[in-house]
């Protein structure tokens, strides 16, 4: 029963650690621009999001993680976060996030009509 009870503990040790690292993964790798957050919005480094490695949903695109996926409205702009079959809205774009990341575009070179 002991090494019965080690196994599990180490199963649910490794899993939170896995998943851990996956979420700080997933956060890390959205948005790869550091800068620029003052209005113009300019001097900013980095590579902003490239919207073509998305899926593209009924509703907008999404970016597929390990642990969480981020959904992007195509009409509204509302950016949600996804785990376990669960949906949270989180913000829409900011004024920085539309000029440097340019979602606007993307949206609409994918078919969808933005209204934000």
């Amino acid at each position: 029963m002991k090494y019965l009870t080690l196994t599990f503990t180490l199963i649910g040790i490794i899993t939170v650690l896995y998943g851990a690292i996956g979420l700080v993964v997933d956060i890390k790798t959205f948005d790869r621009t550091k800068g620029g957050y003052d209005y113009p919005y300019e001097n900013w480094s980095g590579t902003p999001v490239d919207w073509d490695l998305m899926d593209i949903t009924k509703t907008g695109l999404v970016k597929r993680g390990y642990v969480l996926d981020v959904h992007i409205n195509g009409t509204t702009g509302m950016i949600s976060f996804g785990a376990l079959g669960l949906k949270w809205d989180w913000q829409r774009f900011s004024k920085r996030a539309l000029k440097v990341h340019k979602p606007k575009e993307a949206l609409i070179r994918k078919g969808f009509t933005p209204k934000f």
